[in-house]
């Protein structure tokens, strides 16, 4: 080493140990990596102030020492590594305050990748026998278990080495340890000690006491933790531990017995969730002893608990007992654990199944389902001993009350047990006898037995070989009566739901029987000839009539069934059309949404998609042959708005749906149709040759059905080419921007936006949305123009289309519905149109129709337009600043939480104001954003707080409930704001809280009672 640098090195030494400057630490470690010394040089220059007679000093070079191997620790040789770790072992037998840097520079030699054989076992000896660890400060303790981590990671067979030896001394080290977060780290050894095979030796109690003692965890993090540790981190890790090896079966298992015996609850849950973790590692043979102890514990848990956890981790515990004891190999001299076990359950829970009046029958219930559904040989055991005495029971009693509870109990042991593939259902020996008391069940008048035996006929049917096919006609023989005369709403649901379960199960039997009895009820004449029906005997045949169309769509699953109901369903629309069915128009849109739910629940198979093919096809025949009906007496259904609006669905739910080929046909026959009139391809073939279908002439009923184009066109996928693009765009956009029908137009204006969004990149698109653009300014300019709205329009879906997938001209598009926002006509319409931007749509422009939808697309939005609202907001006269308002009122609402309480505090002006705005829509809207952000409050509301106290309490009174609850809402989370800065408000507010407890709607005063409690209890004794 040149002279030059030796007095550097001197330098920078003298000036961090005696001068305490300890920047200098960092300037060394620097100046070493730079090749000016090396490690061992710093050692010799370090010399004096390390065998000075002054601890501080020496403690100083050591520090220096230690601070600058974390810097440098992997660019030492085995050599100088191996000197420095025999120099920091005979440090740990200097003075106290040396040792925390000793142990500082340990850690940064455990880390290096050359450190010597032999020395890993070497540190850990002199840490086990020089010093005790738990006299150490936090931060040194920390890093004792930090050493023991990294040591265990990169020397583990060293470690092994040492055998017990190493279990004993980190017992030693961990013993009274009660820092949490070092605690997380000794938790993290323990579980490599003995997942990794080290030698417990005679310590196995040690280490489990030194753990056990934590046992049940009881942490509460402080306020504002900065370090984040929950209780629930520290419960799994020592839950790890206690639970990794059966040789702790001995000591944690009474001590679970103990723990049991808490009046904490969590401290039950924590001990019975231990339990379980333990019993899926265990043997039987390790549980044996403790079988009486336990079940007892468990028994008194559930039969006593009024806590729901407590019970549901009582079950699960003794759900996974029974499973570790039906894994026991049976010897010819073993016991056998399982039957033990299983004895004791059905010794204290059998005879209580008998006493179905009585609060213990359900417990018990609860317990032997536990055991029963644990296991193929535990479900055998329980079901021989207790369902011979339930359907005995069953079949004596006869209270309807008392009939359920039995009957819902039985419901529980009808599950299916994991078991073999060539294993055969435990219950077959009971089918008879099961199948008798459901179908009884069945016939009976009570609603709730009713219900409870088509769950039990469901869990049967889930189960092969319990419904024979005589019983499964039977079964829909009594669905099918039960949708045609049963009016009770539970009955019918638990109808719809058995019978679309059992469907997709056993689909013949439907076919059969179910399918034709259900469309002769539905085409059935309700009178004689000639009578008349009253009122209710109209109802009360569209009731059923309504049941018979919910089962068909719920019992449509399989194709087969597909290809029957969906047949009689069209068959509906066609007689509503034709007026030869006396449908009312909630029927038609009744049918149409089973058709819907058909095709988005029917299995996705090629029969399936042809037959939703040939579908679109029938619906757009009966739709055109209505918009062609010339004056009659009978005015089709399929001309309403309603059902038009409820077709749509159907078709657009198919052609997401279709595969290519079928989707490419739709297509390809849909834009022939609307486009060239072209009808070849649609059923009863009777329709004038000139069809123009996309002109804006005086038959609105023609321009309406767009709708149903926009079904066909706008959810295929993207790969699917719709042809004769161009022309079809431009035809939508003539209809859209003269047309006066509001269906009409605005339908279109969704058909031209769904097929924009999904056109190819390319000057092609720039060029139409630059000529379409200008159509559209020239006539929102115009404030004579008849044809504003419909312009708007089409120009707030375009926007839409575009935003969703980034395109660089939706930025034109925006802007100009910015401009909109003070147009004395059109501003209220505009902020409103923020509201979709900003939502997702249902029929058009979403994920399931293929659109290009980009993430985060709402957040980039915000991002590039809030400050053009803000300029707008303060450049317009006073009179059109509501616009605004509601606009950020809307788009501020559909950002997601986390977005809105970074951004909120920017726009708190904006929002404060929003609050006096006359507009109903835009309070709800702006309280609805305010709120969250209340509970958690920047400083920025904080300054805010008299405006905003006042301006929510006098919403308070809004002659809108929706405004009455969102402002009390807020002056509920008010209360939460720091007490110093809310106190002088608080008799004003108590005050003003007065009205809305005497409000006429209970909600409204349930909220304002919240508000006050808390309010009053500011600044109490126990309050907050």
């Amino acid at each position: 080493m040149m002279a030059a640098d030796s007095a550097l090195l001197l330098g920078l030494v003298e000036e961090f140990v005696l001068g305490q400057q300890d920047r200098k630490a960092v300037d060394t470690a620097t100046e070493l990596k730079a090749g000016q010394f090396t490690i061992l040089q710093l050692v010799e220059a370090l010399g004096l102030h390390l065998t000075s007679s002054q601890p501080q000093t020496r403690a100083r070079g050591v520090q220096l020492l230690s601070n600058v191997l974390q810097e440098c620790h992997g660019d030492l040789t085995e050599r100088e590594v191996e000197v420095l770790i025999v120099f920091y072992e005979n440090r740990l037998k200097d003075h106290y305050v040396i040792t925390p840097h000793v142990i500082q520079g340990l850690k940064a030699l455990t880390k290096c990748s050359v450190l010597p054989p032999g020395s890993a076992v070497s540190i850990l000896k002199s840490l086990f026998q020089d010093i005790h660890v738990q006299s150490l400060m936090l931060a040194e303790r920390s890093c004792v278990y930090s050493i023991l981590i990294q040591l265990m990671e990169s020397r583990e067979s060293e470690l092994k080495g040492l055998g017990a030896d190493f279990v004993f001394g980190f017992v030693q080290s961990v013993d009274g340890e009660r820092d949490p977060r070092n605690l997380l780290l000794a938790f993290h050894i323990a579980r490599k000690i003995i997942h990794e095979g080290y030698d417990l030796g005679k310590f196995t109690e040690e280490l489990f006491e030194v753990t056990s003692c934590y046992f049940p965890i009881d942490f509460t993090p402080p306020t504002n933790d900065p370090h984040g540790i929950t209780q629930e981190e520290l419960v799994l890790a020592l839950r790890a531990v206690l639970t990794g090896t059966p040789r702790f079966a001995e000591f944690l298992l009474p001590l679970i017995i103990e723990k049991l015996d808490s009046d904490v609850q969590s401290a039950k849950v924590d001990s019975l969730q231990t339990l379980t973790a333990c019993a899926s590692v265990y043997e039987h043979k390790e549980l044996a002893q403790f079988l009486p102890g336990l079940w007892a514990s468990l028994r008194r848990e559930v039969f006593q608990t009024a806590s729901e956890p407590v019970e549901s981790a009582g079950l699960a515990a003794v759900g996974t007992l029974t499973a570790c004891l039906s894994r026991s190999v049976l010897n010819s001299d073993s016991e056998d654990s399982l039957n033990v076990f299983l004895e004791l359950v059905l010794k204290d829970c059998q005879h209580h199944l008998c006493e179905p009046d009585l609060k213990l029958v359900w417990p018990s219930a609860k317990l032997l389902q536990a055991t029963s559904t644990a296991s193929y040989r535990a479900s055998h055991r329980v079901a021989a001993a207790v369902l011979p005495s339930l359907i005995e029971q069953y079949n004596s009693r006869t209270q309807c009350a008392q009939r359920r509870t039995l009957l819902e109990v039985l419901q529980g042991f009808v599950h299916p047990v994991k078991s073999s593939e060539e294993d055969e259902s435990v219950l077959l020996d009971f089918r008879q006898s099961l199948c008798s008391i459901v179908f009884s069940a069945l016939s009976e008048s009570n609603a709730d037995l009713q219900v409870t035996s088509m769950r039990v006929l469901t869990a049967l049917g889930q189960q092969t070989g319990l419904l024979l096919e005589s019983d499964v006609e039977l079964a829909v023989d009594h669905l099918t009566r039960l949708i045609l005369e049963e009016e009770d709403s539970k009955v019918s649901l638990a109808v719809v739901e058995c019978a679309g379960a059992l469907a997709r199960l056993h689909p013949a039997a439907f076919i059969s029987k179910m399918v034709p009895r259900l469309k002769e009820e539905i085409f059935s004449e309700p009178m004689a000839q000639g009578e008349i029906a009253t009122p209710s005997q109209e109802h009360s045949q569209q009731a059923v009539r309504q049941r018979c169309v919910a089962a068909l769509a719920a019992v449509s699953s399989r194709p087969s069934l597909v290809q029957e109901s969906t047949p009689v369903l069209l068959q509906v629309l066609t007689s509503a059309h034709t007026g030869t069915g006396a449908f009312s128009l909630e029927e038609v849109i009744s049918v149409c949404h089973s058709l819907q739910k058909i095709a988005e629940q029917a299995q996705d198979t090629e029969e399936t998609g042809r037959v939703f093919h040939d579908v679109i096809p029938r619906l757009l025949g009966l739709a055109l042959q209505a918009a062609l009906q010339g004056s009659s007496d009978h005015r089709s259904p399929i001309l309403e708005e309603t059902v038009l609006s409820a077709m749509v669905p159907i078709i657009s739910t198919t052609c997401a749906r279709l595969q290519s080929q079928l989707a490419g046909q739709t297509a390809s026959r849909a834009v022939s149709l609307f486009l060239d009139g072209d009808v070849s391809f649609l059923p009863e073939n009777a329709f004038p040759s000139q069809i123009q279908l996309l002109k804006a002439g005086d038959s609105r009923s023609q321009s309406q059905m767009v709708c149903l184009l926009m079904g066909c066109v706008c959810w295929l996928p993207q790969t699917v080419e719709v042809p004769q693009m161009d022309r079809l765009l431009l035809e939508l956009e003539e209809l859209s921007c003269t047309c006066d029908h509001p269906l009409s137009y605005t339908s279109a204006a969704k058909c031209y936006a769904g097929l924009v969004n999904k056109s190819p990149a390319g000057e092609a698109l720039d060029s139409l949305i630059d000529r379409m653009l200008k159509r559209i300014s020239t006539e929102l300019d115009s404030a004579s123009s008849p044809v504003r709205t419909q312009a708007f329009t089409l120009l707030l879906w375009v926007s839409k289309a575009l935003l969703l997938r980034y395109h660089p001209l939706s930025t034109a598009l925006t802007d100009k519905l910015f401009s909109l926002l003070s147009d004395p006509e059109l501003g209220s319409l505009a902020a409103d149109g923020f509201s979709l931007l900003m939502s997702d749509s249902p029929d058009v422009l979403n994920r399931g129709s293929h659109a290009d939808v980009r993430i985060m697309y709402r957040q980039r939005f915000f991002t590039e337009n809030s400050a053009k609202l803000v300029e707008g907001f303060n450049a317009v006269v006073q009179e059109n600043k509501s616009g605004y308002l509601k606009a950020l009122s809307h788009i501020v609402n559909n950002l997601p939480r986390q977005v809105q309480l970074t951004e909120l505090p920017a726009l708190l002006p904006l929002l404060l104001e929003a609050l006096s705005c006359p507009d109903q829509g835009v309070q709800v809207s702006t309280l609805s954003c305010l709120q969250p952000v209340l509970l958690d409050p920047p400083s920025a509301l904080i300054s805010q707080l008299e405006v905003l106290v006042g301006r929510t309490l006098a919403l308070t009174t809004s002659p809108t409930m929706k405004v009455r609850i969102a402002s009390l809402r807020c002056i509920h989370a008010l209360s939460r704001f720091p007490e110093h800065e809310i106190m002088p408000f608080r008799a004003r507010v108590l005050r003003a809280l007065g009205a809305p407890l005497d409000d006429h709607k209970r909600v409204v005063r349930s909220e304002a009672a919240v508000a006050r409690n808390e309010w009053f209890l500011l600044g109490s004794p126990g309050g907050k």
